[in-house]
């Protein structure tokens, strides 16, 4: 079986990617993975350390507002098209998996000219532009939330690494803070804003160094690869507690189960990662998109196993006032930890590889 995968550009379409990726090797030692995605994206650094093949397209970014790039959304859409088809016509996959994303509505479009098998996955509850067009005219759709609006909808959930889909917390504890450097007894605070980093989510954790420290909290901050820019690292505030700041982290698993609590963004990948470990959050949605991240928070919310917090009332009084009480408080934590666990599956890259065989042999029997 020869598989192409397409998605890119963040950690929140790479990540399940390659949990897919994994997943296909387990269920089919012999599949042969291709994927696909567009130079300006973290797979070019993430797929290749994987060990998969990588091809790459013209990026087709969708402007908000009209304009010249708007204009020439079609002449760059055509581009990315012949792209891909030169892609598919080389490789000659049996069935086309896309993330959504700049890089899958041209191979959406290319499978359906090709008339190949196309699975499409959804990470987020809301869908973006390219997976509503790409689900009217897939072989299979599967999202990671029950509710999310796409036709023929199948409920798998979010595709993540098998690190994080059997990481116990608890047990990796200590060697996960000896890894970071981290004192492991006290209570620890886990800080990233994804892939790219948060400038807010910086700034105000930071702000609040202070206070985190007086209470005896340590700090794993993980600022982006553009956060070390900002001058407020360039002079930190020493609390006498650990305060540890690092613009990217490759060992996920070790930031888990170092954390106490974690307070990151509201996009899919955290969401999962964090409420599928039992580990709880204060999510803090980033305030652009087409309002995916505060879905896709909700329900672990409505549960208990997190809090939400907005973009603009997240502040560094606010950390300060709220942060230090909360991940000190042993028995909240754990009924928070308790609630979130249990809401999603983590079995989510073996359903979806299943999937994905089964389009690829029902297109082998047309």
């Amino acid at each position: 079986m020869r598989v192409l995968l397409a998605g890119g550009g963040t950690a929140g379409h790479t990540s399940p990617l390659l949990a897919t990726a994994d997943a296909l090797r387990r269920l089919d030692a012999g599949v042969e993975i291709t994927c696909l995605g567009t130079p300006r994206g973290l797979e070019n650094k993430v797929v290749p350390a994987a060990g998969y093949p990588l091809r790459l397209i013209p990026p087709v970014p969708l402007p908000r507002r009209p304009g010249k790039d708007l204009a020439l959304v079609p002449k760059r859409l055509g581009a990315a098209v012949k792209a891909a088809l030169d892609v598919i016509d080389d490789v000659r996959p049996d069935v086309v998996v896309g993330y959504g994303g700049y890089v899958s509505m041209p191979v959406y479009l290319a499978a359906r000219r090709r008339r190949l098998p196309l699975v499409v996955h959804e990470q987020n509850a809301v869908p973006g532009l390219a997976n509503k067009f790409g689900a009217r005219v897939a072989t299979r759709v599967a999202v990671s939330f029950p509710d999310t609006p796409l036709k023929n909808a199948e409920y798998v959930g979010l595709p993540v690494r098998r690190m994080i889909a059997t990481l116990d917390r608890a047990a990796l504890r200590i060697e996960a803070r000896a890894f970071f450097g981290l004192d492991p007894d006290r209570p620890t605070l886990v800080v990233t804003g994804g892939s790219q980093g948060a400038w807010r989510l910086n700034r105000a954790v930071a702000g609040a160094a202070a206070a985190l420290g007086a209470a005896g909290v340590q700090v794993l901050h993980v600022i982006g690869p553009k956060g070390a820019e900002d001058p407020q690292w360039r002079d930190p505030v020493e609390t006498g507690t650990p305060y540890v700041v690092l613009p990217f982290v490759d060992r996920m698993d070790y930031a888990l189960a170092a954390a106490d609590l974690m307070v990151c963004r509201a996009g899919a990948s955290s969401v999962v990662e964090a409420s599928s470990t039992g580990l709880p959050a204060i999510f803090v949605p980033l305030a652009i998109g087409n309002g995916e991240q505060p879905r896709n928070a909700q329900p672990v919310v409505d549960a208990g196993g997190a809090l939400l917090v907005e973009d603009a009332a997240f502040t560094a009084d606010y950390v300060a006032d709220t942060v230090p009480a909360l991940v000190t408080d042993v028995e909240r934590l754990a009924r928070m930890g308790e609630a979130a666990a249990h809401l999603v599956p983590r079995d989510a890259d073996d359903k979806l590889a299943r999937i994905i065989r089964e389009a690829a042999t029902a297109g082998d029997a047309r």
